[in-house]
């Protein structure tokens, strides 16, 4: 091999090897060109960018129009990633030297017109869980913050806030000394960090912590340099000002001072650092002497020596709506001041805590585990903080590290085994993971969760047996637990003892959960066993009419002791109590022989009837199919209609809770009807008077499905219409006459508005008649919660807890049907509500204002939520 060749290989090995070299990250760097799709390293300033996979899992690449590069300084100007979906946006970085350490974080944003609209966007950037900056402009924009990592990773977060698709250029992450920049409390953004006189911007590598330190002259200043090396003790540079920032400065050519400014609110804090160095060799007759003034207090006289650095910090600056400082020239000196560099940065509050470690670890790994990332655009950013962006479906406490106390992860698509990850939430208090496609057998350690009182594992595919310690804790009134639905899972002791596995042995436990206080006991009764929790999908039974008991006329003539007792009465005939063989009560209602409802049209409301099965229906115990005599027996509800409840001043008025009891369990009982029976069930003639409460008070819908036969039933003030009764009929099926789901969706809607207010659906004022939508709409528009609620109440509600279910109605309500949500929405957000309510009885949230969701409205016009009624 000749000599030309064995150099051209040592040539490229040496070559290959500085390119490995160029190629490496820096230590402490984490630096991301957002929006690239290869790695590289930049020829300018020697950092290694990475793409943006592995940190963001949301959003898409993009790049910037050809015609606008150039729109910033630097190649990450040129692309960006865009985040057209979800609210929050994050980016996750893990730097090898985590909690507790001092970092320089630099998020960078080109706009460059990627979109071709011309029209910038503006949205909010948080750091972890708390606001940083607001971007709104075209051109590179660049902000950086100095900040104390809480933890061993740090978010950085897009906030969509309505005003356009927010977007970013690159995320930088810088390792700092500890020892420099000290702040007491919060983290510090960076307003300015000048080099005075330097012809160009100065950063790594002469900057070994990456600092940007852009050029600056002000206007009639001379740049000084001095071009030789300047040796600086490293032990007289506390804040690692590098040589080459150090090597300029600017001297005022006409003046004896130089002042800088800057506007600030009085609450804000700011900090400023000031460097000086002499770089020039003075005359034996010329002298440099000034005095420095920080927020117009005087700090101290400077005569500075030769290749020295003088390094003035501030402190903490607060309570002036200007902050600045100013150098003067004392009497003595010739000549005008010179400074090499200065920084400030005001003061970033951080009021927002971050959710407790052990809960964040655990719930992004049962995201991991079940891709929810993918799908819930909500579950970016910390779990439970700021409130306002909290995770959907979790409900968490307002300690000064959040807790997770209730996932609610109903019909989200989890497949596989149930995540072992659950196990670490040790606050978790309840869990629904129902009607989703969940496989293996149900894990021990849920029975060993410290705090789970509420457990719904019901429509999955889970299989083998119920453990042991889990049947006990719940038959110890420790557990509110659902497990129907799930074909091959077994309860341990009767599986074992036959072998048989089979749904239909499967039932549904409702123990009380038991406290040390005697007041949440009573509440426990009242709340949890009727309202907390709804059972997964509750599927109908192989029943018939056949199954039911049949009556024979003077059967019935004995269990009402002659039809002795009316209780209602209505169109479809008169209710009687009656009392069976056993002693239990039961509603005797008796076929009138004034009613157009026929011996046909009864058969099939039995068989209806035989197969609807939930909790919150009114149960149908048996019937009499007699020619003379047609009569349904129903369970009794000893504590009778809500309507009583709400509009007889002689009854005991209900509680807030209570209200929120109710509407929990009629949702409950409304969407088994929707969405549990096959085919769907409409009400058509859903009203207070229509949900019956039993002597828990744990609310049941009664009359499903016979309003198309049977009209009306348990109110005497009834509607001669087709279907419902005015003041609940759906505005669009007065119109079209077409009745569907949202229909009842509509009713529902205003009997939340009933709960809240405690008025009837129509009201006579004067010579008018005025619905409740039309009543409470301009309280709405004003805010005046107060008002709206219902006075017997006497001011003892939670004030987010109520706005949030006005908010529930009134997105109920709108004219059009196709603007109304579905039940499953409703009860998912009334639930999330009832939740919040126990927790806070609980004390853990007491004093919360932190929310239940709101259902989205689509802007909805409060003048289209209802007609006035005529």
């Amino acid at each position: 091999m000749d000599m030309a060749k064995i150099l051209s290989l040592m040539f490229g090995f040496v070559s290959l090897h500085v390119v490995i070299l160029l190629a490496q990250p820096i230590p402490g760097f984490i630096s991301i060109d957002s929006g690239v799709t290869n790695e590289y390293t930049d020829t300018y300033n020697r950092i290694y960018y990475e793409t943006d996979t592995g940190y963001a899992d949301t959003g898409t690449n993009w790049q910037v129009s050809s015609d606008n590069f150039g729109d910033g300084f630097d190649a990450r100007s040129k692309n960006m990633r865009i985040f057209p979906n979800g609210t929050r946006n994050c980016y996750t970085l893990r730097p090898q030297n985590g909690k507790g350490n001092k970092y320089l974080i630099r998020a960078s944003f080109s706009y460059g017109n990627y979109d071709n609209r011309s029209s910038p966007p503006a949205f909010d950037i948080h750091i972890d869980v708390n606001s940083w900056l607001t971007y709104s402009g075209s051109r590179y924009f660049c902000q950086e913050v100095i900040y104390i990592l809480q933890r061993d990773y740090v978010q950085v977060c897009l906030i969509n806030t309505g005003n356009g698709v927010p977007f970013i250029s690159a995320v930088e992450l810088r390792l700092l000394d500890n020892g420099i920049y000290p702040f007491e409390s919060g983290a510090l953004v960076r307003e300015d960090r000048y080099a005075m006189g330097s012809s160009r911007s100065i950063r790594y590598p002469d900057d070994p912590f990456d600092r940007i330190w852009y050029k600056l002259l002000p206007e009639d200043f001379q740049a000084a340099t001095n071009t030789t090396a300047i040796e600086i003790d490293p032990n007289n540079n506390p804040y690692k000002v590098p040589t080459a920032v150090l090597k300029t400065a600017a001297v005022s050519n006409v003046l004896r001072s130089f002042n800088l400014s800057r506007p600030s609110n009085s609450m804000d804090g700011w900090h400023f650092y000031l460097y000086f160095a002499e770089i020039q060799l003075l005359q034996q007759n010329q002298t440099r002497e000034f005095s420095v003034y920080i927020d117009n207090m005087f700090n101290t006289t400077e005569n500075l020596e030769y290749s020295t650095l003088t390094t003035i910090p501030s402190g903490l600056l607060t309570g002036q709506t200007i902050v600045g400082f100013n150098l003067t020239s004392t009497a003595r000196s010739t000549l005008s001041p010179i400074i090499n560099a200065f920084e400030t940065y005001k003061v970033l509050e951080l009021p927002n805590s971050m959710t407790y470690p052990g809960d964040v670890e655990a719930i992004y790994n049962i995201r991991t585990t079940y891709g929810l990332a993918k799908t819930k655009e909500s579950w970016q950013g910390d779990p439970c903080s700021p409130v306002q962006y909290k995770w959907s479906g979790l409900t968490c406490s307002d300690d000064s590290a959040p807790r997770i106390v209730s996932i609610n992860l109903t019909s989200s698509g989890l497949t596989g085994p149930i995540a072992p990850a659950l196990a670490n939430l040790t606050s978790l208090q309840s869990l629904d993971l129902s009607n989703n496609q969940l496989m293996e057998s149900v894990p021990d350690f849920l029975a060993q969760m410290p705090s789970l009182k509420i457990l719904n594992l019901g429509g999955n595919n889970l299989n083998g047996l119920v453990p042991l310690d889990l049947m006990k804790k719940a038959a110890d009134g420790m557990l509110l637990l659902s497990i129907e639905g799930n074909p091959n899972l077994c309860n341990s002791s009767y599986c074992k003892s036959t072998g048989e596995p089979s749904e239909r042995r499967l039932g549904f436990v409702v123990p009380l959960v038991t406290s040390v206080s005697g007041v949440i006991v009573v509440v426990s009764l009242v709340t949890i066993a009727a309202v907390t929790w709804s059972r997964a999908r509750e599927r109908r039974d192989e029943s018939s009419p056949s199954m039911l008991k049949t009556f024979t006329p003077t059967e019935i003539e004995g269990i009402t002791n002659n039809f002795k007792m009316i209780i209602g009465e209505g169109a479809f005939g008169k209710v009687y109590l009656g009392r069976l063989d056993g002693g239990a009560e039961v509603a005797v209602k008796v076929l009138s022989q004034m009613s157009r409802q026929g011996h046909k049209e009864f058969q099939a409301e039995v068989k209806l009837l035989a197969v609807v099965h939930h909790r919150n229906l009114v149960s149908l115990v048996g019937y009499c199919d007699d020619p003379k005599s047609l009569v349904l027996v129903y369970e009794y509800m000893s504590n009778g209609n809500v309507r009583d409840h709400l509009l007889r001043h002689e009854m005991p008025v209900l509680s807030w809770l209570q209200r929120l009891q109710i509407a929990v369990g009629a949702a409950q009982g409304l969407e088994y009807l929707h969405s549990g029976c096959k085919p769907p069930i409409i009400h058509r003639d859903l009203k207070p008077a229509n949900i019956l409460l039993d002597n828990n008070m744990q609310a049941k819908i009664a009359d499903f499905g016979l309003s198309r036969a049977f009209r009306t039933d348990y109110d005497s003030h009834v509607s001669t219409n087709p279907a419902g009764t005015p003041g609940y009929v759906d505005p669009e099926y007065e119109s079209t006459g077409n009745f569907n789901q949202k229909s009842d969706i509509y009713s529902f809607g205003v009997i939340l508005f009933e709960l809240i207010t405690g008025q009837p659906a129509l009201l006579k004022e004067g010579h008018r008649v005025t619905h409740i939508v039309r009543r409470v709409t301009p309280l709405i528009e004003r805010g005046d919660i107060e008002s709206i609620i219902d006075p017997r109440l006497q001011g003892k509600f939670r004030i987010a807890s109520a706005w949030k279910v006005v908010e529930v109605a009134l997105s109920c309500v709108p004219t059009a049907a196709v603007q109304r949500p579905d039940m499953g929405l409703v009860l998912s957000e009334l639930k999330e509500c009832m939740a919040q309510e126990i927790s806070s009885l609980h004390g853990q949230r007491r004093g919360a204002g932190n929310q239940c969701n709101s259902i989205e409205m689509s802007s909805l016009d409060p003048s289209e939520m209802s007609p006035d009624s005529r």
